[in-house]
């Protein structure tokens, strides 16, 4: 199974830019699509992003679309997430997850879950 580890987080200001990276060990890493979901305090987890396994083929929650790109370098088994005109609203533990079924992503029932990563937009 595949491994994850996000990194990236921190305090930005509303407007500001922050990329989540999300570094993957174990199975290839080629043959997963990948995915962000975020969870705020008091709220259930919520997709975010999700990309296939060539990076082909993205999708995006409307509360993040034109704002937030997913990308990945299959060299560095790395996926990202360019988050740019952050709100205080985007203030979330983020995660990335991996599944082999981009479909199973989108439902929030991927195989590996990386740990998260804290972002918090101030006002």
């Amino acid at each position: 199974q595949v491994r994850l580890v996000e990194s990236g987080g921190g305090l930005v200001q509303a407007g500001g830019s922050l990329r989540l990276s999300c570094a993957a060990s174990g199975r290839s890493f080629n043959n997963y699509a990948m995915g962000w979901f975020r969870q705020a305090p008091g709220k259930e987890r919520e997709f975010v992003a999700v990309t296939g396994w060539s990076g082909g083929s993205t999708y995006y929650s409307d509360s993040v679309k034109g704002r937030f790109t997913i990308s990945r370098d299959n060299a560095k088994n790395t996926a990202y997430l360019q988050m740019n005109r952050l709100k205080p609203e985007d203030t979330a533990v983020y995660y990335c997850n991996a599944d082999s079924l981009l479909s199973r992503i989108l439902g929030g029932h991927a195989d590996a879950w990386g740990q998260g990563t804290q972002v918090t937009v101030s006002s």
